[in-house]
């Protein structure tokens, strides 16, 4: 009776008949012992237990593939280059890294896949569906992965550690791409200009400084940038928000670069070295300014008469003359100027201030160039 059931069921393999039908879904199946396997889907019972970790399968063979994740076992070898996998799917899907292999293909776009996993990943960016969810603050993504690294912003969880620094990461990836500050691999090359980078992001950053693009448009002014973390910056000047706070004085930035140029304030710090004539700078743009001097390099020209100077604020001030703009004014008594450092020394004449003193005979002056006149008088030159 027994082998009368079994080749009934074997040749169902070759009528394709499925007498076996699932109540709730409707599937059906060739064999009884399939549809009972195929109820666990829908009624989650598991009744295959690890007894290294407790962890439950609804199919025997699940079991035995999870096993092997505790004895290390691999039984499937790859025949071209020795790699030994525990799952046979997983060896199958090795084997299409040898044979360029993609049967998967895309029906909107064409691109073609080795796994299906990846077809039906890929398949989410044309849907825009994001089926996981995190628990904890709402936020959707498209593959599972994505949401167990966004998981440990929440749990500060950080398993991947450097072995050069001891620094912690959350990711793989941001492992990778940090242990690349160690070895200065930049693998990402710019085909415009050959500069190198060591991260896809910040390649394709720079690949719009050729072509112009900014993608990123604010929704307050309009403003477009090319880099997502300038517009993020850009909208604190609409929200007022400063994050980045002094400990020295408690002034607040809204960038982390400009409270470290501030910090130099304090510290004395002029890292940045004119090769010329060694003079120092707290920041990199000071210097660029400088090598000007040296170099004679006026870009910044005038549309009104055709006069050229050597840094932008130069120009800001000097379109004043043709437009009569004058954006400082005292507060004693009204008078306007075009530049602030007019206005600090007419404010001179309210306060009496005279912080400029002779050396020689104690007297003191409000500016400077009526100092260097009187200095004139002890030095016999002519003025």
């Amino acid at each position: 009776m027994a082998t009368r059931a079994l080749t009934s069921a074997s040749s169902r393999t070759h009528t394709g008949e499925k007498p076996y039908r699932c109540e709730e879904c409707g599937k059906q199946f060739s064999r009884p012992s399939h549809l009972k396997e195929h109820m666990r889907t829908h009624t989650g019972e598991k009744p295959y237990r690890c007894e290294e970790c407790s962890k439950q399968f609804s199919l025997p063979s699940h079991l035995k593939e999870h096993m092997r994740t505790h004895t290390g076992e691999k039984p499937y070898r790859c025949e071209e280059c020795g790699k030994q996998f525990s799952q046979l799917g997983n060896l199958k899907r090795h084997m299409g890294s040898h044979t360029g292999e993609k049967p998967y293909r895309c029906e909107e776009c064409s691109k073609q896949f080795s796994e299906l996993g990846n077809l039906t990943k890929h398949m989410r960016t044309h849907t825009g569906e994001k089926p996981y969810r995190c628990e904890e603050c709402s936020k959707q993504f498209s593959e599972l992965g994505s949401l167990k690294s966004h998981m440990r912003t929440h749990t500060c969880e950080k398993p991947y550690r450097c072995e050069e620094c001891g620094k912690q990461f959350c990711t793989a990836s941001n492992l990778k791409t940090h242990i690349r500050t160690h070895t200065g691999e930049k693998p990402y090359r710019c085909e415009e200009c050959s500069r190198q980078f060591s991260q896809l992001s910040s390649l394709k950053a720079h690949i719009r400084t050729h072509t112009g693009e900014k993608p990123y448009r604010c929704e307050e002014c309009g403003k477009q940038f090319s880099r997502l973390d300038d517009l993020k910056i850009h909208k604190r000047t609409h929200t007022g928000q400063k994050p980045y706070k002094c400990e020295e004085c408690s002034r607040q930035f809204s960038m982390l670069a400009t409270l470290k140029k501030h910090m130099r304030t304090h510290t004395g710090e002029k890292p940045y070295r004119c090769e010329e004539c060694s003079k120092q700078f707290r920041d990199l743009g000071s210097l660029k300014t400088h090598m000007r001097s040296h170099t004679g390099e006026k870009p910044y020209r005038c549309e009104e008469c055709g006069k050229q100077f050597s840094e932008l604020g130069s120009l800001t001030k000097h379109m004043r003359t043709h437009t009569g703009e004058k954006p400082y004014r005292c507060e004693e008594c009204s008078k306007q100027f075009r530049e602030l450092g007019n206005l600090k020394r007419h404010m001179q004449t309210h306060t009496g201030e005279k912080p400029y003193r002779c050396e020689e005979c104690s007297k003191q002056f409000s500016r400077l160039g009526i100092l260097k006149k009187h200095m004139r008088t002890h030095s016999g030159e002519n003025p």
